[in-house]
This record gives C-alpha cells, structure tokens and sequence, in this order.
C-alpha cells in the first residue's frame, strides 16, 4: 500500500448502503478459514488451502494491518478487500520503479451475484483517492475469471497489458487516481499496440 503518512489506520469504519468496511476482529476468524478452504474462492488463486491447515495458521485475530478491510453485513464478514504494494519482482506495472497500489478482493460464495464486491471495492477505491489523491491503483486477473473482469470494467479499470503468470493467462488494468464519476469509457477492451 502508498505509504500510510499523515494517513491514520485502520480509517473509521466506512459504510455503504448495505455494507461496513472495517478492520478485523476475532469474530472474522472461522470466516477468514470458510474464505481459504473454498474450492469455488480457490479456482482462481492457486485453489483453495486444507481447512486443518487454516485452523493450525490463522491468528485469533486475522488480516490486522495496513490495506486489509473486512467486508460485513450485518456484522458478518462476507468477504474481504486488500489494498496493498505491487511487488516489483512481479509482472505488470504502470511505473518504471514500479510498488503501486494493487486492488485484491475475496468474497464467500454466497455473498457472489448481490453486487457487493462492487459496492465494497467502490467504497475502498474513493476512500484509498481521497487519502493518496492522484495515485492509480492496479488490478490483475486471470482472463478467465469472467466475474472479475466484468468488476475491473465496472469499477473503471483499463488494460494495461496481458501475460502469462502462474500458469495462466493475466489481465492487468489500472485506475487513474481521480475521485467522481468515472469516465464513459469501454475499460477492458484491449489496448492495441
């Protein structure tokens, strides 16, 4: 994630029409191990983790740092969204020294197909332009995750560029810093060289 600077973390608890991002808590936990041990979540990152693995590796209190948001309803965590540094050794930036700021996300199975992810990634990206104003954040997918790239066009990104890593084909795209409106635009066509 940019630098935290004058920026105080974890913010207040964000809120939306039907959802709170907020900081984790101990209540999280068996939800943090139903998210990893989750064939569906899993099929495109790397699959899911053994449940007695997670209950051996999870903290009490899971997800504690800069970036990292619990999506509830309710009180209930549904998912969950990380706002967190490119490495540089990875492919895909949008900087020649590269450590921008990559948008992740996670949700249980059964909070998929209520716009959520949408409205909880929203509401992250406007907070994350209000404190690094002008700062792009980037996200990437493996192409064949269809709920992901219909996200990425939603929520504004544009296409970077595509390449292989782990295995599969990835999509990376970024978002101008700016808050508003985002602009009419068609995100995931592809950029023609």
């Amino acid at each position: 994630m940019t630098e935290a600077g004058a920026v105080t973390w974890p913010p207040a608890p964000i809120e939306t029409e039907r959802l709170v991002l907020r900081r984790s808590e101990a209540q999280d936990r068996a939800a943090f191990i139903e998210l990893f041990a989750s064939p569906e979540v899993g099929t495109y990152v790397g699959g899911p983790r053994p449940r007695a693995e997670l209950e051996r590796a999870v903290p009490e209190v899971p997800g504690r740092r800069p970036g990292f948001f619990v999506v509830a309803v309710d009180g209930a965590m549904i998912g969950m969204i990380t706002l967190d540094r490119r490495g540089p050794e990875r492919q895909g930036h949008v900087r020649p020294e590269a450590g921008e700021t990559e948008l992740g996300y996670m949700f249980l199975p059964e909070a998929w197909g209520h716009g959520y992810a949408a409205e909880a990634c929203a509401a992250a990206l406007d907070w994350f332009a209000d404190a690094h104003p002008g700062e792009p954040v980037v996200l990437c997918t493996q192409t064949a995750n269809d709920r992901a790239m219909r996200l990425a066009a939603k929520l504004g990104f544009t296409e970077v560029e595509r390449f292989e890593e782990y295995g599969a084909e990835q999509w990376f795209g970024v978002r101008p810093g700016h808050s508003g409106p985002l602009p009419d635009q068609d995100p995931v066509r592809p950029r023609r060289p």
